[in-house]
C-alpha cells in the first residue's frame, strides 16, 4: 500500500468513525411492533437511554407496526422510521391523560410530545399514524360527527406531535396521517425545519389542523405536502403559552395543500404580535378558504408577503368557517362565550375580548379560481390597513346570485351579503367592511 493510499483509508475510517452515530433499536428493548401490543414502554426507554448517553438515533425498523399510547421526546434524540415502519396511536381513550394546553384540559391531549428540551429529530421513509378515525363519532356525508364528551372540560383525543419549548426541531421525509386533533403543534420553538414531509391527514376529520405555529421563531417549512381538514398550515399565539412572546421569522415554500378550511391561516387565537412571516412558490387545491389572516384577539400581525401562489377554492360545507373567499384579511373582536373553551380566549378576569392592528400585508403574483370574491374587513376604520395587492388575479366562478362573506368567529352578526354585481367593480373580486381600498 502506498503512503497516499494508507492516508486516503485512514482519513475515510476517521470521518466514518466521526460520523458514526449510535443507534437505538426498539426492538432491543422489547418492542413488538406486532400492531397489537402497546409499544410505549421500551419505546419511552430508548428514547431515555439515547438521551441520557449522549443522544443518537432511536431506528423503528422497516415492517414493523408499533402501536404505542403517550411517548416523550427528549433532548438530542433522532427518532428515525425506517420505509414500513408504522408508529401508530392507541386507539384507548383513556390512556391520553396530559392536556396539549396545560391547564385547558377542552382540547384534546398529548400522544408524541416534549417540552423544555433541544436538538429533536424526527426522519425517515415510515409512517406516524395518528389513528384518528378510532377517535371519531359516526361519519356524515361531510365530516366525521365528534363523540359527545362525558366532560365538556375534557376533551380526550390525541393530538400527535406536541413539541414546547424545543430548540433546534428537524422533522424531514417522514409521512403523517389521520391525526385525531392537530397534528404538529410546535410552541415556543425556535429554529424547526420541517422539510420533505407529507402530513395527510383525513379531510372529514374536525379540528384536524396541519401544522401549528403557536408563539414560534425562525421556522422554515418546505417541500411539503399537506392535506387536512382544518387549517393546514396556521401561525398563532395562544394565550395558554404567552410566557414564550410573538411569533416570528417564518417561511414556507414549495409546499402543496389541501384543506376543508383555510389552507393557509394566521389567527385566529394572537394574543401577541405575528411579524416577518413570507409564504412563497405554493399551490392550493380545493380548499374552503385560501389565504387568511383571522385576528380576533388583542395581538397584531404585520409584515406578511404572499407571493407565487396558485388557488383553487371550492366551497365544501357549514361545518367550517368561511365561504370560499381565496384572500380574507380581517381583524374583529372575537364573540363572547361561542365555544367550549371561550374562558381561554380571554384576557384573565376579563368576558369581553378586542382585536389589534393588521398591516403591512403584501399579496403578490396570485392566481385564483373560486366561486367566491375576496374579504377585507375590520371592526374599525384603519384597524387594518396598509393591504396591497400586485398583480392578484381571481377567476371567478360564481353566477349572479349573492355572495356571502363569513366574519366568524366574532362579536354580532357573522356574515355579510353582497350582491354579485358589486364583485366586479374592481381589478380584483373584492368586498370591504372599514377598510379603505389603496390599489385594486
Amino acid at each position: 500500500m502506498t503512503k497516499r493510499t494508507f492516508f486516503w483509508a485512514f482519513l475515510t475510517l476517521f470521518v466514518s468513525t466521526l460520523s458514526a452515530q449510535t443507534i437505538y433499536d426498539v426492538t432491543t428493548f422489547g418492542a413488538k411492533g406486532d400492531g397489537v401490543t402497546d409499544d410505549a414502554a421500551p419505546i419511552q426507554q430508548a428514547i431515555d437511554r439515547c438521551s441520557s448517553e449522549g443522544g443518537g438515533r432511536v431506528l423503528l425498523p422497516r415492517n414493523h407496526t408499533f402501536m404505542a399510547g403517550p411517548v416523550e421526546l427528549k433532548s438530542n434524540v433522532e427518532l428515525h422510521l425506517e420505509a414500513t415502519a408504522t408508529l401508530k396511536a392507541n386507539p384507548d381513550e383513556g390512556i391520553y391523560r396530559l392536556s396539549a394546553f396545560g391547564d385547558n384540559r377542552g382540547e384534546g391531549m398529548l400522544w408524541l410530545w416534549a417540552k423544555d428540551a433541544q436538538n429533536i429529530s424526527i426522519t425517515g421513509r415510515g409512517t406516524i399514524h395518528g389513528n384518528g378515525i378510532a377517535f371519531m363519532g359516526k361519519e356524515l356525508d361531510d365530516s366525521y360527527e365528534l363523540k359527545p364528551l362525558k366532560d365538556p372540560a375534557f376533551d380526550p383525543r390525541p393530538h400527535v406531535l406536541t413539541l414546547t419549548n424545543v430548540e433546534g426541531v428537524t422533522i424531514r421525509d417522514v409521512t403523517i396521517r389521520e391525526g385525531a386533533y392537530w397534528t404538529v403543534h410546535l410552541i415556543g420553538c425556535d429554529e424547526a425545519v420541517i422539510d420533505g414531509i407529507q402530513l395527510l391527514n383525513n379531510l372529514k376529520i374536525r379540528n384536524g389542523d396541519g401544522i401549528d405555529l403557536d408563539h414560534s421563531k425562525n421556522v422554515r417549512i418546505s417541500n411539503c405536502h399537506i392535506t387536512s381538514g382544518d387549517d393546514c398550515i396556521c401561525l398563532k399565539n395562544r394565550r395558554e403559552f404567552e410566557q414564550y412572546g410573538s411569533c416570528h421569522d417564518i417561511v414556507v415554500t414549495n409546499c402543496v395543500m389541501s384543506s376543508r378550511s383555510c389552507a393557509i391561516k394566521i389567527g385566529s387565537e394572537n394574543m401577541d404580535s405575528i411579524y416577518n412571516v413570507l409564504f412563497d412558490n405554493c399551490i392550493i387545491t380545493a380548499s374552503n378558504r385560501g389565504l387568511g389572516i383571522q385576528n380576533r384577539d388583542e395581538g397584531t400581525v404585520t409584515d406578511v408577503t404572499f407571493s407565487n401562489i396558485q388557488m383553487d377554492c371550492r366551497l365544501w360545507s357549514d361545518v367550517w368557517w368561511g365561504k370560499a373567499e381565496p384572500i380574507y384579511v380581517t381583524s374583529y373582536p372575537r364573540a363572547n362565550g361561542n365555544h367550549k373553551d371561550a374562558n381561554w380566549r380571554f384576557p384573565k378576569g376579563q368576558i369581553e375580548g378586542r382585536c389589534g392592528e393588521v398591516s403591512r400585508i403584501y399579496f403578490n403574483h396570485i392566481t385564483a379560481t373560486s366561486p367566491n370574491g375576496c374579504f377585507i374587513g375590520g371592526d374599525v376604520p384603519g384597524k387594518v390597513n396598509d393591504i396591497f395587492f400586485n398583480n392578484v388575479r381571481i377567476n371567478l366562478t360564481r353566477g349572479q346570485a349573492p355572495c356571502v362573506i363569513d366574519k366568524r368567529p366574532c362579536r354580532g352578526e357573522g356574515f355579510i351579503s353582497v350582491d354579485a354585481s358589486e364583485l366586479l367593480k374592481g381589478k380584483v373580486p373584492l368586498v370591504t367592511e372599514n377598510f379603505e381600498i389603496i390599489d385594486n
